[in-house]
């Protein structure tokens, strides 16, 4: 999230005298538990393999193609918990902490300590769990798949951005199923790099998105409507008192006072995806120190951030998220060689980041992710059905299943392991179901020319 700072306080002034203002009851609008935590939610399947949809009589898998979000990790660096600790310190001379206050500062230096030796960005020991788990219910759910890939030697290709949480998340993918299949392992291809395809946003096709997000004048003024409202300060506020005695907050700016309540919260938001290396496992109890309704504030900024910077954005810019169409090529690119025999794929296997899944899902209009706003109606909980927790959470996933019944092929989607319909326009086989003509997707996705 966004830092708030006197710079950022200041830019853009006449940009934002002619922006729409956020209204002051968008206060945020729970779904679920895990919302507050934006898009460091930890994963979970979201349907019981059980209830899935059988494929049409006589259909046979021949195909499966993902792309997956890394497992959860720890933070990128240590810049929250150092702003933090420097406060805790500085109040700690001046003996203005509070009881919690005392008890946060040593939970703080636990948890960096912990991030430090699992290595910051790294893996964590519940992103390996995400990311084995994950396999094992695929392996579980094609089982004749695999079995058939085994029995004709076919390839499983294995591809990361290249950054090294991806890099361990599809070793670790790859790894399970190779142990739940030992026939596999020689199958399986070296994970390779390809930050075309899958770090698009910092890659040759994500120049114009860069210049975008540095210099959009409309973006910044209105991230900052957003950021800078009564209701920020408020839970700045909030947040800093129960560490820090009144005289001390005092001392602080209200700009200060929003940047050291973000890095509280921050802390709160990635240390559930460290709860396994917590004393005994149990957790860091971060919660203690935020209130519930604090921290779905701080999770709405952060996620009206990710919403402007990587989702749908404006609804009359498709900047965000036109550079994910390499992405969905892909998808289409395998699923037309397999049907036209050029291809000896079994698996493909993608691993990747926040930054790529989510345009990608504004780009399929994929659930939560199909409506940008205006500038005159910013994003807010009460009227937008995005969240950062359930379009892009920590070892989020996407996978096309390919059928085939002689020389038809179907396609079914599960989005976070989820049986997912198709946007609008595309019609599956029979009504209700969430298979669909692979001819079909492509007159809907406008790809029949590229046959």
């Amino acid at each position: 999230m966004r830092r708030v700072t006197p710079a950022l306080a200041t830019a853009g002034l006449a940009a934002l005298l002619a922006t729409a203002a956020v209204p002051a009851q968008a206060v945020p609008e729970q779904r679920s538990d895990r919302t507050g935590y934006g898009t460091k939610a930890p994963y979970e399947p979201e349907q019981n393999p059980r209830t899935y949809q059988k494929a049409p009589a006589g259909f046979v898998p021949v195909l499966t193609e993902n792309v997956s979000r890394h497992g959860s990790r720890a933070a990128t660096d240590s810049e929250d918990g150092d702003l933090v600790l420097a406060l805790v310190a500085k109040a700690e001379a001046a003996d203005a902490l509070t009881a919690k206050g005392r008890a946060f500062g040593p939970k703080v230096r636990a948890l960096q300590a912990a991030m430090s030796g699992v290595g910051y960005g790294d893996l964590s020991g519940r992103g390996k769990e995400e990311l084995r788990d994950t396999a094992g219910r695929l392996a579980q759910r094609l089982p004749g798949l695999f079995a058939t890939i085994a029995r004709k030697n076919e390839k499983i290709d294995v591809v990361s951005s290249g950054q090294g949480r991806a890099v361990d998340s599809a070793n670790v993918y790859a790894g399970t199923l190779a142990e739940k299949d030992p026939e596999l392992k020689p199958l399986i291809g070296a994970t390779r790099t390809d930050v075309d395809l899958l770090y698009f946003h910092k890659a040759a096709g994500g120049k114009a998105y860069r210049d975008y997000i540095a210099n959009d004048q409309r973006l910044a003024s209105t991230l900052k409507s957003i950021t800078d409202q009564p209701r920020t300060h408020s839970a700045a506020h909030s947040v800093l008192r129960k560490l820090f005695r009144p005289a001390f907050l005092a001392t602080l700016s209200t700009d200060d006072q929003v940047a050291a309540a973000q890095a509280v919260y921050n802390l709160y938001a990635i240390a559930p995806a460290m709860a396994q290396e917590s004393p005994g496992g149990r957790g860091w109890g971060l919660e203690r120190f935020i209130s519930r309704r604090d921290a779905d504030w701080f999770g709405y900024l952060s996620d009206a951030e990710d919403f402007y910077e990587k989702g749908p954005g404006f609804a009359d810019s498709d900047i965000t998220y036109r550079m994910a169409e390499v992405l969905l090529d892909d998808f289409f690119e395998k699923a037309e060689a397999k049907r036209a025999g050029t291809s000896d794929l079994g698996a493909e296997l993608r691993f990747t980041h926040a930054e790529e899944i989510i345009p990608l899902a504004a780009l399929m209009g994929l659930p939560g992710s199909t409506r940008g706003v205006t500038a005159s109606k910013p994003y807010t909980y009460a009227d937008n059905a995005w969240r950062g927790s359930e379009v892009a959470p920590l070892g989020a996933n996407i996978q096309w299943d390919v059928y085939r019944k002689g020389g038809t092929y179907l396609v079914r989607m599960l989005y976070n392991e989820k049986e997912t319909a198709f946007r609008a326009g595309c019609v599956p086989v029979s009504k209700g179901s969430k298979f669909y003509d692979l001819n079909e997707l492509e007159r809907c996705f406008g790809r029949t020319a590229n046959r």
